[in-house]
């Protein structure tokens, strides 16, 4: 009748029979939602019909020249593709395509959507809607019909309606039967009808497969079984029934290699056919009613042989994986299956470790679940639960000996159940552990550092430099880990560091393989002072000489009188010293001058290897000079050299004392430049304090030029005050 009432209105016999109740071409989802992206209202705007509009009614037609018409065809589909906008011409590819497959198809998808665009607004407003959309003035009368008769479909139908291609070329009879079933029955759509029918004779070939499959199962006939099930599978894929005879029959030796971790289930498998083909791979479950699940892991046939990851596999759930073998999209033979897997993995990166009476764990815990435990059980058997933390727990007050452990995660299901996991086994040792060092103190002796220590009563102390600074105190430490003894040299009960170095030295507790850290003090060895000596020098100053050491920016120089209070100190930089050399106020007494270069580390205890010191006697001087006799009667009169020591606080040893005669005017060099003309120990001039001595008459020939000097060890302790050179000259 429908066809009838067009043909009367239209002049066109049957012009409209068979509206489309859906699209019925593949991936129609995907060029719907291209579509929309182009900005189309519906994929007949592809075709750029122009002013002259598109006829739909009686085949897909866009205008040719003045008054013709060109049938849409493939040519014309791959033109537009060539020459389109960028984003029309893939749908144009598109609809070439589907018009390779079914040349009615392109007609079927652009008249499902006018339909659909007018049956989406009142009837009263769907007539200037018509003339918006393209469409050939002379076909929009019959738009108009074809909306008021053919099944106007709720969002629900829809979605089945465009989802008939898929399941279809998927081979998903059960759900091609379900969305059919959602769509009005009884219309003239003659393709629906052969889908209809066609799916209605798969199934019943599935159903007698299945029945056939269970048969032989039943009788035990494996290989006929499988042969069953798989030719049901061939014809439903999604048929759970003969999925679930199938994993029944080959799941009794697992195939699939499954490893449960944090946050996903890996599977692994291998192709063995020649060539290799593709694979799905399924999930099989029971959801939270209880009813039996499967769920496509990698898509519908994406997969190839390998290890997969499963992130879908909901905690607390008994999951159990089937890969499909395919070919060409076709089932290619039995399945693989796996054991049966509760998904609840445990904590990972478990590390147990013990202290003194105590045992930390940490693990690094799934992030699906709901809670952890822990059991202890201790050496004597008794057990218990300890707290535990997110990241691990800490049991203390532990007995020496083994301890058992185990970790158990636990998950809430959908339904609201709590599944705990198998749990993870540990045991740890509980070991003695030393006492640790309470105090650590070093004291300075001649040259050396002397260490002392309270506390590792039941343990060895071993005196360490940290290369990275030590660690805080009462920090437990491995044997194995800890840097070697100082290996300092020194007498008993001392050791001397190296000059020039500033030590960190840390005092640990060491019981067998275990350690504390203790307390740490640091130790400067500052550089010696070598070469010093001390020269007096009139007035009570003293001149001081001395080897600057190396890489010391300053030094300090103290004297301190010997029989007497008193002293100063000085410090002296590198640069002054060099420039101007040192002179201390030491006074005439006897002084020691000391020297040490200056600890650079505040706080640190100083060594000073070696003894930088040196004794400066009392200002003691010898004086001398020439006393002439008076004239004799005949001949010249005699010469003698008066000799004085002046030593106010008494001098010990004094050197001896030389008289030596150059001729000419210049003065003597030193004791050996010319002709020794008296000598006088030092012992004899001590005694005396002050004597006078007849020179020889011609120690050579004149003029000659007399000279003192002082000799022997004692002589720098001893000024020698000399007159003046004119005086010294005898003519």
């Amino acid at each position: 009748m429908a066809g009838q009432e067009f043909g009367h209105h239209l002049g066109l016999p049957r012009a409209l029979s068979g509206l489309p109740l859906s699209p019925l071409v593949p991936g129609y989802g995907a060029l719907a939602t291209a579509q929309h992206a182009a900005g189309l209202r519906h994929l007949g705007e592809v075709l750029a019909a122009g002013p002259g509009g598109l006829r739909v009614l009686d085949g897909l037609f866009v205008p040719a020249g003045a008054r013709g018409l060109r049938r849409v065809d493939v040519p014309l589909l791959e033109a537009l593709a060539g020459s389109a906008d960028p984003a029309v011409a893939p749908l144009a590819e598109r609809l070439a395509e589907l018009h390779r497959a079914d040349p009615q198809a392109p007609r079927r998808v652009v008249l499902y959507q006018l339909i659909n665009l007018l049956q989406d607004r009142p009837e009263g407003r769907r007539d200037a809607l018509a003339r918006t959309l393209g469409v050939h003035p002379s076909e929009t009368a019959g738009l108009l019909a074809a909306a008021r008769l053919r099944p106007r479909l709720d969002r629900r139908q829809r979605e089945a309606a465009e989802s008939l291609a898929d399941a279809r070329a998927q081979g998903r009879l059960h759900r091609l039967r379900a969305l059919l079933d959602r769509l009005p029955a009884g219309t003239a759509d003659p393709a629906l009808a052969a889908v209809r029918a066609e799916a209605a004779e798969r199934l019943r070939a599935a159903e007698d497969a299945l029945r056939a499959g269970r048969r032989a199962e039943e009788r035990g006939d494996r290989e006929a079984a499988s042969a069953g099930y798989l030719w049901a599978l061939h014809a439903a894929c999604d048929d759970r029934r003969a999925l679930g005879g199938l994993v029944r029959v080959h799941g009794r030796t697992p195939t699939l290699g499954t490893a449960l971790r944090a946050d996903h289930v890996e599977v692994r498998w291998q192709d063995n056919r020649e060539p290799p083909g593709e694979w799905r791979l399924l999930r099989l479950y029971r959801d939270g009613r209880g009813r039996a699940a499967v769920r496509t892991v990698l898509g519908s046939a994406a997969a190839t042989a390998g290890p997969a990851r499963d992130t879908g596999a909901e905690p607390g759930t008994t999951v159990r994986y089937a890969a499909l073998p395919l070919r060409d999209g076709r089932l290619d033979g039995p399945p693989l299956v796996s054991r049966r897997l509760l998904v609840a993995p445990e904590v990972s990166g478990l590390v147990l470790t013990d202290g003194p009476e105590r045992i930390d764990c940490s693990w690094h815990r799934p992030p699906a679940a709901a809670e952890v435990t822990v059991e202890h059980t201790a050496p004597d058997g008794r057990t218990a639960r300890l707290p535990v933390t997110d990241e691990g727990f800490t049991a203390t007050g532990l007995a020496a000996g083994g301890h058992a452990f185990r970790v158990v995660c636990h998950y809430r299901t959908p339904d609201g159940r709590t599944v705990p996991s198998p749990g993870l086994r540990a045991t740890a040792t509980v070991h003695p552990w030393p006492r640790p060092v309470r105090t650590l103190t070093a004291r300075p002796v001649a040259g050396a550092v002397r260490f002392a220590w309270t506390g590792a009563e039941d343990a060895e102390v071993r005196l360490v430099a940290w290369p990275d600074g030590a660690p805080a105190p009462g920090t437990e430490l491995r044997t194995d880990a800890l840097p070697p003894p100082l290996d300092w040299p020194g007498p008993a009960d001392a050791l001397c560091p190296p000059p020039g170095s500033y030590t960190e030295v840390a005092a640990v507790a060491v019981r067998g393989a275990r350690a504390l850290a203790g307390p740490a003090v640091g130790v400067e060895a500052v550089r010696p002072v070598p070469g010093m000596t001390a020269h007096r020098l009139p007035d009570g100053q003293a001149r001081i000489v001395l080897d600057w050491p190396e890489d010391v920016p300053h030094l300090v120089v103290g004297w301190t009188p010997v029989d007497a209070a008193g002293g100063g100190e000085r410090t002296v930089t590198a640069h002054a010293y060099r420039r101007g050399g040192l002179h201390l106020p030491v006074g005439p007494g006897a002084v020691r001058v000391r020297a040490a270069s200056v600890p650079r580390v505040p706080g640190a205890v100083v060594v000073v290897p070696g003894t930088s010191e040196v004794l400066l006697p009392a200002d003691a001087a010898v004086s001398y000079h020439l006393v002439r006799a008076p004239r004799r009667l005949l001949g010249r009169g005699r010469t003698l050299l008066r000799v004085t020591l002046t030593a106010p606080g008494g001098l010990p040893e004094v050197p001896e004392f030389v008289c030596v005669a150059r001729g000419g005017t210049l003065r003597p060099r030193n004791a050996t430049d010319g002709t020794t003309v008296l000598r006088i120990p030092g012992p004899e001039l001590a005694r005396h304090g002050s004597l006078e001595r007849e020179l020889p008459a011609a120690p050579c020939p004149a003029p000659y030029t007399l000279r003192c000097f002082l000799l022997g060890e004692h002589a720098a302790s001893v000024r020698l005050e000399e007159p003046s050179l004119a005086s010294l000259v005898v003519r």
